[in-house]
């Protein structure tokens, strides 16, 4: 049953018509038993029910019907759902097999050398990592019972599937859309092949995505959510920041908006106080290893990120930050992440790693205020490459930087992945014997062929987040609720990686789910909805 979803004692006796096939889903609010006629929804209710969403049965049992036709309630029920439902349920059919496919074609996982090995390190020793959150890995620790890396893919893919789901309960409860609808608006999150080859990646986005889609989910179920949806709502967050440090910034968003869609004092407190203190927790978790409060050391980002526009004539270091200034002219430089891992970066100069961290982000401070609109211009040009219509290859070329079920894997190596163990000591340390990435044809080669043209192009997510921006506009008189919400997150997620750390499509990926939940809500009903 779906939050929200009332129970038997709440639903109607009296009796509806049931929809015939091919019509639209009957979304009427559940009315006082004994009336003939479902009352004019009351302003400001938000309570909007679809066939398996919130109603009840659309006949009641009649003393004629006997035992022997005890069933025929529950086949009638089944019934509507699926009439109600079919366009979506063959949808996440359709997706359900795309990713069936993945499962079989790349046996158990793909690798993000080398970050994909970090988490499986500190989910076998669980740890709070110095350069990142753990989150990731503590949910590998989670499933390290199941021993299978094929295991874990299949648990994200069905956290893929539930995105969809997600958008599309919400679009059906909320903006009153008809079946087909509410499924087209999870075709981007069920077909891209892109969001499942992330599915398929041991690394955090995924987790991280389904966490802020599940969030607002949560709170945009009802126009004011009571007190244990917005604790679970902002646990969901907690979670979010602890996977990626920029749910962070995402959570602040939340809350700001929830206080201009007035989603009252109550919930916007619950909300902050479940993420805060699971995140000082964690901060306490983290000092108690490393000596310092944080979530993990994220200043050489920060400071990478300035190496594409940071000019030393017009910043003046004076301390031993002088070290760290670019030396090829801002036309000539590489990506911001070859700063951080390349030999002749003015970065490897710094040998402790304490010291890293405390110049890289007093050259970032530095190079910020004297360079604050170079600062924002960079990271704006970078993020609007997620609207070109042939994807670009970045940072470096190849199928990692591409995010793509790649045409051939590599065995791994001896060369030391993580806490000075390799690749195959890591995996096999998980779940007893070494995971290297064996690619399966046909499957493979369907995957790889699909890929081609089966993605979300730039300008079709331009579009996407257009129809957002004006169901924005067209409420200014309730502040944009609540396509705000969605929309505010999708823009966060869109324009904060590039501006603090560099452009990356795994970082785009997250904003489809929150982008088709804003242009679903744009089209919704306005009589007697909020």
């Amino acid at each position: 049953m779906l939050p929200g979803t009332p129970s038997n004692a709440d639903r109607p006796t009296a009796s509806t018509r049931t929809p015939q096939p091919g019509e639209a889903a009957d979304l009427s609010i559940p009315h006082s038993p004994g009336s003939s006629h479902a009352p004019s929804p009351p302003a400001g209710t938000g309570h909007v029910s679809a066939p398996g969403l919130g109603t009840g049965s659309s006949h009641a049992s009649s003393p004629e019907d006997g035992a022997g036709h005890a069933s025929t309630p529950a086949l009638g029920t089944v019934g509507r759902f699926l009439r109600a439902h079919w366009v979506f349920l063959l949808a996440l059919a359709a997706g359900t097999a795309l990713r069936s496919v993945a499962v079989l074609g790349y046996r158990p996982a793909l690798w993000f050398w080398a970050d994909s090995f970090v988490y499986v390190n500190a989910a076998v020793d669980p740890q709070p990592l110095e350069s990142r959150p753990s989150g990731y890995s503590l949910f590998l620790w989670l499933l390290q019972p199941l021993r299978s890396f094929a295991a874990v893919t299949v648990v994200q893919h069905l956290l893929g599937l539930a995105m969809a789901v997600c958008v599309y309960a919400v679009l059906r409860r909320r903006a009153a859309l008809p079946g087909w609808g509410a499924a087209l608006a999870t075709v981007p999150v069920l077909f891209d092949s892109h969001m499942v080859q992330l599915e398929h990646l041991v690394m955090a986005d995924l987790l991280f995505t389904f966490l802020v889609t599940v969030a607002v989910t949560v709170l945009l179920w009802r126009e004011r959510p009571s007190a244990w949806m917005a604790v679970l709502a902002g646990l969901a967050l907690m979670a979010a920041t602890l996977t990626r440090t920029v749910g962070l910034p995402v959570l602040i968003v939340v809350l700001v908006c929830m206080l201009l869609a007035r989603a009252g004092l109550r919930a916007l407190v619950a909300t902050a106080l479940a993420a805060v203190v699971g995140i000082g927790g964690y901060a306490v978790w983290f000092h108690s290893e490393h000596g310092s409060y944080g979530l993990g050391q994220s200043n050489v980002w920060l400071w990478a990120r300035t190496m594409s526009f940071a000019d030393c004539a017009k910043i003046r270091p004076a301390g031993e930050e002088k070290a760290l200034c670019p030396a090829d002219p801002v036309g000539e430089r590489p990506a911001p992440p070859v700063y951080i891992w390349d030999a002749k970066s003015p970065l490897a100069k710094v040998r402790k790693d304490a010291d890293r961290e405390r110049l890289s982000g007093t050259f970032a401070k530095e190079a910020i205020i004297a360079q604050p609109f170079d600062f924002v211009l960079t990271g704006i040009k970078d993020a609007l490459w997620s609207f070109e219509w042939t994807r670009r290859v970045y940072p470096t070329p190849g199928p990692q930087s591409a995010y793509v079920f790649p045409d051939t894997v590599k065995p791994f190596t001896d060369k030391i992945a993580s806490s000075g163990r390799t690749a195959p000591q890591l995996t096999a340390a998980y779940q007893g014997r070494r995971a290297d990435t064996v690619m399966v044809e046909p499957y493979a080669g369907w995957l790889r062929a699909y890929q081609q043209q089966g993605y979300v192009r730039g300008p079709v997510l331009a579009v996407i987040l257009l129809a957002g921006l004006v169901g924005v506009v067209t409420r200014w008189r309730r502040l944009g609720a609540p396509v705000l919400l969605p929309w505010a997150v999708a823009m966060t997620l869109l324009f904060l990686p590039p501006l603090i750390a560099a452009f990356d499509h795994r970082y785009v990926l997250p904003v489809i789910p929150l982008a088709c939940l804003a242009a679903g809500l744009t089209f919704r009903k306005t009589s007697g909805l909020t």
